[in-house]
């Protein structure tokens, strides 16, 4: 550079994640996160005044990755703290697992437990969740068993005729395999009913009742049917409390919309199978279909914006979790980022035939660019997503 004030010109007033490189062959990179880059490094590099620190006769280069906002930074910042301090990441993040459900179905009598921590990709199983809390995932947990009759115990059985039963039992809250109150496969078609509720939130069970109702209405059986549809009011209520990113992870497929550094895009986040994709920018200005109309020739259609979505989409192919940590941390820094009062962007779930909600995406697009709310192996990996701009650090 010839000089440091055209260093900092050089460097943009932007959201960006940034490296310094020290000088020194061995030394940590100093990493982090910034709203404003020029203004950070001028703190970083500046001129040492009074009791100001300066790493400027330190570093010998800064790299940086230009980012939207707040989201697409800390995703940015995830990956590459993982590339540079493999064994101290997850400190540095300060990552809250998020909190989940868990049907224990490889248990010879399956049960459901709340649990932040998925143990291989191997286990058997299904998650559910993400929550904003682990009171929130008991509550649900609870409220939900109600209407089937799994165990609530914790240990491993070994039916007795001879045991006792528990309390629930005794209410009739659960078939009590523990004293073989019933045969194991009738306990499996109950684990199954209540795996398909988890799986479809709740609709399974919506279902069921009300042809329970109905069909008690049309033979006159007024009084059951008036007691199933106070248990469809009940269930319908449970399952309003519960917020739409509730999903088997291994299902959680979605799209988010983040704001881009560059003008004109948004950010598009492909999330499959819960885990996030690298950020893919997206041109509202420009046309996948042009053609120059001569005389006499046919015009040809321009792509619609959904179908440009679809085609930016269809691109990006899902990558699996490479282990269950990998997989918690893309789950937690969703979670953060989704319950969040007042969060920057907008995300979309795909229903049960893996469809998103385009018409929503669409309208969804113009919100995120103009910034309004909305109405009601690693190295690898990193070396995809890492386009560095890089400039050597010459203040003098």
């Amino acid at each position: 550079m010839g000089g440091e004030e055209e260093f900092f010109a050089a460097l943009p007033a932007r959201a960006a994640v940034f490296v310094l490189r020290p000088k020194e062959v061995g030394a940590e990179p100093y990493v982090s996160k910034t709203a404003n880059l020029r203004r950070r490094l001028q703190r970083l590099l500046g001129v040492a005044e009074g009791r100001r620190l300066s790493l400027r006769e330190r570093v010998g280069m800064v790299e940086f990755h230009e980012v939207g906002g707040d989201f697409e930074a800390g995703l940015a910042l995830y990956r590459l703290l993982r590339v540079e301090f493999p064994e101290r990441y997850s400190r540095r993040l300060h990552l809250r697992p998020a909190p989940l459900l868990h049907l224990l179905s490889e248990n010879a009598y399956p049960r459901v437990t709340v649990t932040a921590r998925i143990r291989s990709l191997r286990m058997g199983g299904a998650y559910f969740g993400p929550f904003a809390s682990r009171a929130e995932a008991e509550q649900y947990a609870s409220d939900s068993l109600d209407f089937f009759l799994l165990r609530r115990c914790t240990e491993e059985l070994a039916p007795d005729p001879k045991f006792p039963g528990c309390v629930y039992s005794e209410m009739k809250m659960c078939l009590a395999p523990c004293f073989q109150g019933c045969s194991d496969e009738r306990y499996s078609e109950e684990a199954a009913r209540a795996e398909r509720y988890f799986e479809s939130g709740g609709h399974s069970l919506l279902v069921e009742i009300s042809r329970a109702r109905d069909e008690a209405s049309e033979r006159l059986e007024f009084e059951t049917a008036a007691a199933a549809h106070g248990k469809l009011e009940k269930l319908k209520a449970v399952q309003s409390r519960i917020a739409e990113i509730v999903h088997r992870i291994d299902k959680l497929n979605g799209l988010m919309l983040q704001p881009s550094h560059l003008e004109g895009h948004i950010a598009l986040i492909r999330l499959a199978g819960g885990m996030l994709h690298e950020p893919a920018a997206f041109d509202l200005r420009a046309r996948s279909l042009t053609a120059e109309v001569q005389e006499g020739s046919p015009r040809v259609p321009t792509q619609s914006m959904e179908a440009r979505i679809k085609e930016l989409l269809g691109a990006v192919a899902p990558v699996p979790p490479r282990s269950a940590q990998e997989w918690m941390e893309h789950l937690a820094i969703l979670k953060r980022w989704y319950y969040r009062t007042n969060k920057v962007g907008e995300i979309f779930f795909e229903d049960e035939r893996g469809q998103l909600p385009m018409r929503r995406v669409v309208r969804a697009v113009g919100r995120v660019l103009k910034g309004e709310k909305p109405a009601g192996d690693l190295s690898e990996t990193a070396g995809d997503y890492w386009i560095f701009r890089s400039k050597e650090a010459g203040l003098k």
